[in-house]
């Protein structure tokens, strides 16, 4: 069972200096809080504001990373997730590459297709051939970051004897994200989990399962990929179960309380297109008792690794998931 952070790199929208180089203080000390705390640092990738699920812009999850790893030795660094087909896979495997030599191999190659029509438009590429484009992305890449001299025929990508150097040592696990997602007109994405997104799961080191679906979608996109597990004869034994969301814990406060306290931060990260009442149906919002019985109810169902984003880059909420969720997640991990 591990904890991992998902850096609220949402926060930096500075409007002057002053308040910009308070944000880069503040970022310095969040990441070096983070390995204090053994937490690995994941990072989200939207390219633009995408109003259809959140309600800010984030930073480049890349060069965030990057700069993390600077500031890091121990901790594991990961994208949840690299949108794969907004991006050519030489250039996105020169980037891995580079990060992993500077990292010491510390990063996680968490990746999947994204949603966003008005993203998939700005860089030409048509949205209905992101689940396509994400396979070959993660063919392309992973030959490119242990062969020299590749080549790749495919659909969209076609390149020969391509050498990446400096290749990783021990190249990057490759999780992939995917699932069923609570309905909503601006999002292409289903209450299910399509055939081709698990298919991608079998063939990967691990599965991010996503945010956007309430916690009974969830426990039912992990029985289906257990069972897919299973009916394909495929060891999982070292395949990770991860999960991302969001959380802002609040100790002491009953539900409702907590609810209160916590919708300006709710829609300042995920805006006004979703009511609250789905936003709290996805999202781990309202009293610690009642994030810790979903966490717990994911981890009895699977799950060991959780990727949690504070809404805020304020450190205490590192400390209060140190101390208020993580001995519960491990307490669970042993029973």
């Amino acid at each position: 069972m591990r904890v991992a952070i998902y850096f609220p790199s949402f926060s930096a929208s500075a409007t002057d200096r002053q308040a910009q180089e308070r944000y880069i203080a503040n970022f310095r000390r969040y990441i070096s809080r983070c390995e204090e705390l053994d937490f690995d640092i994941w990072c989200v990738d939207h390219l633009l504001t995408a109003p259809g699920l959140y309600g800010t812009s984030w930073m480049d999850p890349m060069s965030t990373l990057t700069y993390a790893s600077a500031l890091t030795s121990r901790v594991r660094l990961g994208t949840s997730i690299s949108v794969a087909p907004l991006r050519n896979p030489v250039l996105l495997a020169k980037q891995i590459a580079t990060l992993a030599q500077l990292s010491n191999d510390r990063f996680v190659f968490g990746t999947g297709p994204g949603w966003d029509a008005k993203t998939f438009d700005a860089v030409g590429v048509p949205l209905a051939e992101r689940g396509s484009r994400t396979d070959e992305v993660i063919e392309a890449v992973r030959g490119l970051l242990t062969e020299d001299d590749f080549s790749f025929h495919g659909r969209h990508y076609d390149f020969s004897d391509v050498t990446i150097r400096p290749r990783p040592l021990t190249p990057p696990e490759v999780w992939v994200s995917g699932g069923a997602k609570m309905p909503d007109p601006k999002s292409p994405d289903k209450d299910y989990l399509p055939t081709s997104v698990l298919n991608r799961i079998l063939k990967a080191d691990g599965w991010i399962s996503r945010a956007a679906g309430n916690q009974e979608l969830l426990l039912r996109d992990m029985d289906v990929v257990k069972a897919a597990f299973s009916s394909a004869g495929v060891d999982a034994g070292s395949f990770t179960m991860a999960h991302c969301n969001f959380i802002h814990v609040s100790p002491g406060l009953t539900r409702q309380q907590a609810l209160d306290a916590q919708q300006d931060l709710a829609i300042r990260a995920f805006g006004t297109h979703r009511s609250y009442e789905h936003l709290q149906q996805c999202y781990l919002l309202g009293d610690l008792d009642h994030q810790l019985n979903r966490l717990r109810e994911l981890a009895a169902n699977g799950v060991d690794y959780f990727i949690l984003g504070p809404l805020t880059d304020d450190l205490e909420q590192l400390d209060l998931i140190h101390e208020q969720i993580v001995p519960a997640l491990m307490e669970a991990a042993v029973a």
